[in-house]
């Protein structure tokens, strides 16, 4: 019958050596390990740096000292370059509402050069009909005719002047008014007619301010202010423009 070795020759015994390996491996996984970054030492080389001699500068201040400049620098070109670049925006945005001014200044200007030929024709024609207006009002000779023909057109149909009275002209742009004070009295008829009469003048005559009366024998009584226009000469307008331009000079 085979005899089966004891359990303690299977275990293998360790030398002495052996033993104090083991023994310093077990002491060093206790002990708690030391840190990365000594700060200790590197306040120390921050303390005995030389300013005058870089080159002999301990490797972690250089380090830490050129990685404080290159963040530093970073730091200002983003303000600064922040800064110009508002003021490029703003540069650039003002060049875009420039140019859209300039565009749509360019696109009427080409529609006016497409038109032009139209647009003569429309001023071509303002003039005709300006010119056919202008002689419906009387020159400077001609309002005492005008007056008469008005006063003849109530004494036509049988009205009763009972007064005629011009007033004083009140200069415009290119024309004056001339008001004239009427104040008839006839019957409903006639002064219906007389104002169709006036209508048909060949000079334009208005009447204003209408107040139509009776009378105890049936009669109306028509007082108004009847308007007529006359064109101002050459010498007028150059009166009159001096005279706005005095005006003007008196307010500065």
């Amino acid at each position: 019958m085979m005899k089966l070795p004891s359990l303690s020759s299977l275990i293998k015994k360790k030398s002495p050596v052996e033993r104090t390996a083991d023994k310093q491996a077990a002491e060093e996984s206790a002990a708690p390990k030391a840190p990365m970054v000594d700060f200790q030492q590197l306040a120390m080389d921050f303390k005995t740096l030389d300013p005058k001699d870089p080159g002999l500068w301990p490797l972690a201040p250089r380090v830490v000292i050129l990685l404080s400049l290159f963040v530093a620098l970073i730091a200002a070109a983003w303000g600064f370059g922040g800064f110009g670049w508002s003021v490029q925006l703003e540069e650039l945005e003002a060049k875009k509402n420039l140019e859209a001014k300039h565009k749509d200044d360019w696109i009427n200007k080409k529609r006016q050069a497409v038109n032009l030929d139209e647009y003569r024709r429309q001023l071509a024609e303002i003039d005709r009909s300006f010119g056919a207006l202008l002689k419906q009002l009387p020159n400077k000779a001609e309002m005492g005719d005008m007056l008469v023909d008005i006063n003849k057109a109530a004494q036509a149909r049988g009205l009763s002047v009972e007064l005629f009275k011009p007033g004083g002209e009140a200069p415009k742009e290119f024309y004056a008014e001339v008001p004239i004070t009427l104040m008839l009295i006839g019957g409903y008829h006639d002064i219906g007619a007389f104002t169709g009469d006036l209508a048909k003048l060949p000079r334009i005559v208005t009447l204003n301010d209408i107040n139509l009366g009776t009378n105890p024998n049936g009669t109306l009584t028509l007082r108004s202010t009847a308007k007529t226009f006359r064109y101002l000469d050459d010498a007028e307008l150059a009166n009159q423009k001096k005279a706005q331009q005095a005006a003007k000079a008196g307010k500065k």
